[in-house]
């Protein structure tokens, strides 16, 4: 482009800023992403977790692992290199001089700005006798000074320099690149094209390249793609997926195949070990043909899961690749949860459910049991109680006793601390101890229910086919270990347990028992006589009531009238309010990031260190059917709130569902709510609606209105024409 110039940077000082500019956009993000967190909280927590998780392989792992590890050194060494490079480059920086300043010929000569002509050719005497070469002076300044003076002293250069900033005139513009000038040398042409050629040509594509390859592999949640239309496959292919078969699909996943993931492995010693394991465990049909299920990786995966269900020992050799597979199974395991889901929505909603058999509700729950199983380490036909530490098989005969009959965790923290200690007598006083701060660490979740129509003017009229709200309060709390006292003479006693404990108060000597726990547990209420005597005064003052002249029940009619009017208008304002509650939730959920890091779960086998999860949704388990879609509750620390939609039935009458929370970790602290709904007819759509009745007046006015602007018109075409 004429009158432009590009130039390199001869001397390399504008390199050095666009160096030290490029270093510390990398080395600043770095050192607060990467840098290692501080080790000595990371032990402190451990320590604090020691008393309860001590036990458990994930936290001696983590021990080992934080003891060993080089890689926090390794990071600390990198940054500290890079902030050195970027300190070097910084003091370089602040040694270059400034080559590039403004033009200004009244610094040169060393006047304020507007001194007149005289005093211009004044200084300019006084700093040729100073600075002249035949006096000794520096050259290069004396032709400053000269060029400075005939500025000041020519109307023409005076001009140019007001102008354009220059004495001569207009410049050419001139762009300048913050690279060294032996960059563009054709001495090293060669090495600058080799370079290029290796950084766009080989590195971007094949890094590029990779990233792609691996995004269009994985599902959002890192699952192989291969492995969602495995799980799909087997789901239309076995509706009804009873443990087993749900075992031999969970590790034909592609994770575990050597070919589709670099982190399994095939060992030659399999074929001396995985035989051994097989015959140890006894259940397996190594003669089945169906693949995938024949392959060797999946039956390798197989026989490492259900070695760790039956806490076997395996041999150093394959312990690695067993810890592999059981780390990697929960994550699939909700993956084939999801699968389940939307293939049983998907039949529910499309004509597919005639060609082909949905999902049923059992196979969902039974990839929800395998996964607290593998969590905990146990079989599925294996008393809850073993996952406590220092139990054992031969220890659960004293708990199932006639005397005693505990067989859930519940029950065991239901009894006396005098019959819980007599009943562990096989336990020291220091292992006592562990068990009952193991126990004590368990979650016990609180959960109420709230049944909605939202968006409706009625939110607690449930018409066929509206949108159904459930709003789940969950509140967690710790297991807490009964004690007894006395009160009068009386053991006052109340147990906080959901799912079968009970709960039950001593009060004026009248005990009523009342079943309303879902999994067989028992309420006991206390009905002191004095509410029967209350009861029985309050029906005697309403007979008298009845008795009044009509006169007074007029007035009571009136005073009623209102009163439900009253209500009506509070019962607006609840349900406006509601409404409001639920828009501010949403927004708040879409804006808020809440972390996953809930509680740690106490788990004796599991490998890695897992946090407290919960499955909530509702089914009809009447038709073995799911009402709303499960929610993964993941942040659940103290309290959450969570809404699960669904639609109503589009036939009127009574049904039962269940309000269903499912722990991802523990074997025994499920929970089952009833849920009735009564649906009624949908309201009738009106034809007349008040805001399309126009009085006839409005009407004839409006027709008068056309007509005389069609007159209007008509004479207006008269005239034009």
């Amino acid at each position: 482009m004429a009158g432009q110039q590009f130039q390199y940077d001869d001397s390399g000082n504008t390199f050095f800023y666009f160096l030290t500019s490029f270093v510390g956009l990398i080395v600043i993000p770095a050192t607060y992403y990467l840098w290692p967190r501080d080790q000595n909280a990371e032990q402190l927590r451990l320590k604090s977790l020691r008393k309860v998780h001590g036990r458990c392989l994930w936290y001696c792992l983590r021990l080992m692992k934080s003891q060993q590890s080089i890689i926090p050194t390794l990071k600390k060494a990198a940054l500290l290199f890079g902030w050195a490079v970027f300190l070097l480059l910084a003091y370089k920086v602040s040694k270059l001089d400034r080559e590039y300043q403004e033009y200004n010929p009244y610094e040169v000569l060393g006047l304020d700005q507007g001194a007149s002509v005289s005093e211009i050719k004044k200084q300019y005497r006084l700093l040729s006798l100073k600075f002249h070469p035949d006096k000794g002076g520096d050259e290069d300044l004396f032709m400053r000074i000269a060029k400075a003076h005939s500025a000041l002293t020519n109307d023409e250069s005076r001009q140019n320099w007001e102008t354009y900033g220059n004495p001569d005139g207009p410049k050419a513009t001139s762009f300048g690149i913050a690279l060294p000038a032996w960059i563009v040398d054709s001495k090293n042409s060669m090495l600058v094209l080799l370079v290029y050629g290796l950084a766009f040509m080989v590195i971007l594509p094949v890094v590029v390249g990779t990233w792609w390859y691996r995004s269009i592999r994985y599902s959002g949640d890192q699952i192989l793609i291969n492995t969602t239309q495995l799980f799909m496959h087997f789901m239309y292919k076995t509706p009804n997926m009873n443990m087993k078969r749900l075992s031999m699909v969970l590790t034909a996943a592609f994770e575990f195949d050597p070919r589709s993931n670099k982190e399994a492995t095939i060992r030659p010693t399999d074929n001396i070990q995985v035989p051994q394991l097989i015959r140890e465990l006894g259940n397996i049909n190594v003669k089945k043909k169906e693949p995938p299920f024949c392959y060797p990786y999946s039956l390798k995966a197989r026989v490492l899961v259900l070695a760790h269900l039956a806490r076997m020992e395996v041999s150093d050799d394959i312990e690695e690749d067993q810890r592999f597979v059981v780390r990697k199974s929960p994550a699939l395991l909700q993956e084939m949860v999801n699968v389940h889901t939307h293939t049983h929505t998907h039949c529910q909603l499309t004509m597919m459910a005639n060609r082909f058999h949905a999902p049923r509700l059992v196979s969902i729950e039974n990839c929800m049991k395998l996964t607290q199983m593998i969590v905990q380490g146990l079989q599925e036909s294996k008393s809850p109680l073993l996952q406590l530490p220092h139990f054992e098989e031969e220890h659960l005969r004293y708990c199932v006793s006639k005397k005693y009959k505990v067989r859930s965790l519940q029950d065991l923290v239901s009894l006396k601390d005098s019959d819980r200690r007599s009943m562990l007598r096989f336990l020291g006083e220091e292992k006592y101890d562990e068990v009952m701060a193991v126990l004590a660490s368990f979650p016990s979740i609180t959960m109420d229910t709230k049944l909605q129509v939202l968006d409706d003017e009625d939110s607690n009229n449930i018409t066929a086919g509206s949108i159904v709200t459930v709003t789940v309060t969950l509140t967690r709390k710790r297991m807490a270990v009964r004690v007894g006292r006395m009160e009068g003479g009386l053991v006052g006693w109340r147990e906080g347990w959901s799912d079968g404990g009970r709960v039950g108060r001593m009060e004026g000597g009248l005990v009523g028992w009342r079943e309303g726990w879902s999994d067989g547990g028992r309420e006991v209420v206390a009905v002191a006589k004095e509410d029967e005597e209350d009861r029985s005064d309050k029906g005697s003052e309403s007979e008298e009531g009845n008795k009044d002249s009509p006169s007074e029940r007029d007035e009571e009619s009136d005073k009623q009238s209102d009163t439900e009017q009253d209500e009506i208008a509070g019962d607006d304002e609840e349900e406006w309010e509601a409404l409001q509650q639920s828009v501010q939730r949403r927004e708040r959920a879409l804006l808020e990031t809440k972390s996953k890091v809930t509680h740690p779960v106490y788990s004796l086998y599991y490998p890695e260190e897992k946090h407290e999860w919960w499955w909530l949704y509702i089914a009809d388990r009447k038709d073995q059917t799911l009402v709303s879609m499960p929610y993964h509750v993941c942040t659940l620390k103290d309290t959450e709130e969570v809404e699960l939609k669904f639609p109503a039935p589009s036939k009127t009458g009574n049904y039962q569902y269940s309000v269903i929370l499912r722990s991802d970790s523990y074997l025994g602290l499920d929970q089952i709510r009833p849920l009735k709904l009564e649906v009624h007819e949908a309201k009738a759509v009106l034809d007349n609606h008040p805001q399309w009745d126009i009085p006839e007046t409005e009407e004839e006015d409006e027709e008068q209105e056309d007509s005389d602007g069609i007159e209007e018109s008509e004479e207006e075409d008269e005239d034009n024409d």
